[in-house]
């Protein structure tokens, strides 16, 4: 998984110090009521399709072009679900990044959902009653999701 370019010039700079980022999720949906998930290619384990805010970029729209990269699936942002900090996190590399994560509903749009590039080894949709090993944030966040009115969560 390609480490964006201003998170490697920052790197050159302050090396494996820990690095405060921008993160989006997304809990994508389909007609059905399923959850898109997929299996990152790094750890093996299933998540929801998450990424990077480039700098300058806007939240919604990154997590909307993070999953058609991702995916291969067009969707359309309903809502914010949740603020969260996820971390630290520490990488093979001994990186270390704390990410302040925007989670945001998800509306499917179009698209057939696969692997469409190199950070994921599968791509499916489960039904909530049928998901695979989560970490218990993003299984949180995939049930609390559903119903969700539009007023996000956050640590008060």
């Amino acid at each position: 998984m390609p480490t964006p370019e201003f998170v490697q010039d920052l790197r050159s700079k302050i090396g494996h110090d820990p690095l405060w980022l921008p993160g989006a999720a997304a809990v994508v949906y389909d007609d059905d009521g399923r959850v898109l998930l997929g299996r990152r290619a790094d750890t093996g384990q299933w998540t929801l399709i998450t990424g990077m805010i480039e700098p300058g970029e806007e939240p919604a729209p990154a997590i909307v072009r993070e999953v058609q990269e991702e995916t291969g699936v067009s969707v359309e942002v309903e809502h914010l679900v949740s603020v969260d900090v996820v971390g630290p996190v520490i990488f093979p590399n001994s990186d270390v990044c704390r990410f302040l994560s925007l989670v945001f509903r998800c509306r499917y749009l179009s698209g057939e959902a696969r692997v469409n590039d190199d950070e994921s080894m599968d791509v499916r949709w489960f039904s909530l009653d049928d998901l695979p090993e989560l970490n218990p944030l993003h299984r949180k966040h995939a049930e609390n999701a559903r119903y969700s009115t539009g007023v996000p969560n956050f640590v008060r």
